[in-house]
């Protein structure tokens, strides 16, 4: 996944709108399309209304179960075209190929044999659509990062896609109509032709001119079989997550009851309009199944879009959607009074109140999900567009899969019989009563769940101003190295010029990346002196609560591979941590986090004295880095330090920092009953080649002043992944180089010394920039990384 900003700037030429406004058409068109060809298979060829719930409902499920995992594909692609038009552009291809084919539907088939063969090409049909989709929504979200210019480009794109739903209802005409066909089975067959190669082409538009930028040299997931099979647990994991995101959870909702409550009900307007308003004669309804669909669509296009458009910018964008889907409430109320047999024309005075429901929902939604994309870049750190859009996609289609599914249950509870020529009286006013009845009792449900979403344009503003500060300034930026350590440290501290010891390290310069990766596997296996314990998992930040439940499974994975576990706070959960790894036979040193946060310092330190009375703490460590981070001055350190001493006085105590910190502090040298030191030769721009060597020597400066008192290495490694520090360069070989010699090191000396860390943590993007995920030696799926 990316980590970084890749919107573009403010504003979007037109053409660029209009070119993804095309592939929105091709979106479109083949739903609208299927909606009025699906009509034929009850209508004419004959399929009881279970039938046409399982084909509404199994290939939607399949739709949505692969969105997702085409979400990840996408967002993690390296190539010189980018991360999503080589998608759009095969999926385009699958898509309108197998709509033509799914199509091809004969009477003398039977029932059974067409239901087999239209179920199984659908799932092709698909497929396709899945893989054309996600991409293709997620580029749109990549177009601006700018409040408006989002809902324009939506705009334009719904402005273009609405055609389809003015066309689609035509079909109806043209199948029904004995001067163009001998029977509407015999049309869908051909009309599939042509709906099938024109929006195949229509599709490869956005893919064909709007360009993006390469991701050859992006650091993204590596698309492997076991890695995109892995990615499940991620994806699943991406569920939860996104769903913590409290807007995006909205969203979601207010989508699913809206868009499905409408489709569970949108073949019905054709029934209504034959069985009710002209007592079952298709023919003698002739336009009117079209005109409602068609005029319901341009009123969309030409009022609705631009109104509601207007509507977000004058009032903003949540009372733009609810003022918009209480006007299609009225709709919906109007047209259980308006269907007139006998007066066809009625129902047209409800149509421009009913169309502000569906006519709004997705300029406004694709509008705000984009808005919340950059919420989540400003909480992760990370740019998912793909994961996002594929799990809002997901609620819409999995949601269309159980609409499809209520349709056919609710032909069938109302005693509809596909092959009668009059629907009884029941039958029809059941029809009618489900047909205004649902979208109404959906779309207040969704109102009422978007009542206190909380994303102003004003909120939105401030969030893109800390993205584009981060990006451009803020030396904690994903995608800039931290500024807190001095890559020149090292060589400062020694006189003359820096020589370092590479004696002990393992000659990697004839190991082939498969010899590396044994040599890895055997020093995991012989074990490490300690492991800094990683508890977030993905989504979860500082200040998260975390269960017991969690911290037991991660630890049930590191617990055969050390000795001893360093823990980094005591509160909101990560007091746990002693005392699972003490039922496991562990040591541990256990930190009280102190910072500027006087009151949190208070209830850390309290914490950390209760730990160790209760048996739980091998050592004490007051604070880590907080001088590094100019948080505290070294006097309220020491109090700190001195009160927990006073307190646990049979327990080591120490305090952590950066070896140099220590080194430059004879007073906190002498009031820690132990030396934890920090040392980091990645942070310091060193080569790998030397990289064992630089900590070597950071660990003998830092005895030099220790007064004989035990040294600990509390934290050192190397990340897999980010970016480079002077000569210090991420990856996986690297990062298994780096933890091979350090292994050996602790072996052959006895150093004591924690390796950091066992498992990667997301939000350590804000702290160290692009690196900063990328540290553990197990993924945050708790995968061992290096196999």
């Amino acid at each position: 996944m990316s980590n970084s900003n890749s919107t573009t700037s403010a504003k979007v030429p037109f053409s660029d709108k209009v070119a993804f406004g095309i592939g929105m058409l091709a979106n479109q068109m083949f739903p609208a399309a299927l909606a009025i060809f699906m009509v034929v298979l009850v209508q004419d060829l004959g399929f009881p209304g279970w039938m046409w719930g399982v084909l509404f409902f199994l290939p939607r499920v399949f739709d949505s179960i692969t969105d997702p995992i085409m979400g990840f594909i996408s967002d993690n692609t390296k190539s010189r075209w980018g991360r999503r038009r080589q998608y759009v552009l095969l999926g385009a291809i699958i898509m309108g190929v197998s709509f033509v084919i799914m199509w091809q539907l004969y009477r003398e088939n039977g029932v059974d044999y067409n239901f087999t063969y239209f179920l199984l090409w659908s799932f092709v049909f698909y497929l396709g659509l899945t893989i054309f989709s996600v991409p293709y929504v997620a580029m749109g979200y990549e177009m601006s990062n700018d409040f408006h210019e989002r809902t324009s480009i939506m705009a334009v794109a719904q402005w273009i896609g609405q055609w389809a739903w003015v066309i689609a209802p035509w079909f109806w005409v043209v199948m029904y109509d004995q001067g163009w066909f001998e029977s509407a089975d015999v049309a869908t067959r051909t009309l599939a032709i042509w709906v099938g190669v024109i929006c195949m082409v229509f599709a490869m538009v956005p893919a064909i001119f709007l360009k993006s930028k390469s991701t050859v040299n992006e650091d993204y997931s590596p698309l492997t079989v076991s890695n995109i099979g892995g990615s499940l647990k991620e994806i699943l994991q991406g569920f939860v997550e996104a769903f913590k995101c409290k807007p995006f959870r909205k969203l979601c909702i207010a989508t699913f009851f809206i868009f499905n409550a409408f489709n569970t009900i949108a073949a019905f307007s054709f029934f209504i309009v034959v069985y009710y308003l002209f007592n079952g004669d298709a023919g003698a309804a002739g336009i009117w199944p079209t005109l409602f669909g068609s005029l319901g669509a341009l009123i969309t296009t030409f009022l609705v879009i631009p109104v509601v458009t207007k509507m977000s910018k004058v009032m903003g964008k949540k009372r733009a959607f609810v003022t918009s889907q209480g006007i299609s409430v009225i709709g919906y109320i109007m047209l259980w009074f308006l269907f007139i047999p006998g007066k066809p024309y009625m129902f047209i005075f409800a149509l421009p109140f009913f169309s502000f429901g569906i006519g709004s929902l997705f300029v406004l939604m694709m509008s705000m999900t984009a808005d919340v994309i950059d919420l989540d870049e400003l909480t992760s750190g990370k740019r998912r567009e793909g994961i996002f859009g594929a799990i809002y996609w997901w609620m819409v289609k999995f949601g269309f899969a159980i609409a499809g599914l209520l349709s056919g249950a609710i032909l069938s509870v109302v005693g509809f019989e596909s092959d009668a020529t009059v629907q009884t009286e029941q039958a029809i006013t059941g029809l009618r009563a489900f047909y205004s009845g649902v979208p109404i009792l959906g779309t207040l449900i969704a109102m009422f769940v978007m009542w206190d979403y909380d994303v102003t344009e004003e909120r939105a503003n401030e969030i893109r101003e800390a993205l584009d500060k981060r990006q451009k300034e803020d030396p904690i930026s994903p995608s800039a190295p931290s500024a807190s350590y001095p890559s020149d440290k090292l060589k400062s501290l020694v006189s003359g010029e820096l020589k370092l010891d590479l004696a002990p390290d393992v000659n990697f310069t004839s190991r082939s990346d498969s010899e590396i990766k044994g040599l890895f596997s055997d020093a995991l296996q012989q074990g490490v002196h300690g492991l800094c314990f990683s508890p977030y998992s993905q989504g979860q930040d500082i200040g998260d609560q975390l269960d017991e439940g969690q911290i037991r499974n991660r630890m049930q994975v590191i617990e055969p591979y050390t000795k001893w576990v360093r823990s980094f706070s005591c509160t909101d959960g990560n007091e746990f941590i002693p005392k699972v790894a003490k039922e496991k036979g562990l040591k541990t040193i256990v930190g009280a986090w102190i910072g500027r946060d006087k009151a949190r310092n208070e209830k850390e330190i309290q914490n950390l004295i209760a730990l160790g009375n209760a048996g739980l703490v091998d050592i004490a460590a007051v604070g880590n880095e907080v001088l590094l981070r100019n948080e505290l001055s070294e006097a309220e350190i020491l109090e700190y330090l001195s009160r927990v001493k006073k307190a646990l006085p049979a327990i080591p105590v120490g305090y952590v920092d950066a070896y140099y910190q220590l080194i430059e502090r004879p007073e906190l040298i002498a009031a820690c009953d132990v030396i934890l030191t920090n040392c980091y030769p990645f942070w310091e721009g060193s080569d790998i080649k030397d990289a064992a060597g630089y900590l070597r020597q950071m660990h003998r400066l830092t005895l030099e002043v220790a007064k004989g008192k035990r040294v600990i290495l509390t934290e050192t490694g190397w990340p897999n992944k980010g970016s480079n520090t002077e000569a210090a360069e991420p990856s996986s070989i690297n990062a298994m180089k780096y933890f091979i010699n350090v292994s050996k090191w602790h072996r052959e000396s006895g150093v004591e010394l924690f390796y950091f860390s066992s498992f990667d943590e997301s939000w350590k993007v804000h702290h160290e920039g692009d690196v900063g995920a990328g540290w553990g030696i197990w993924d945050q799926n708790e995968q061992l990384k290096y196999e």
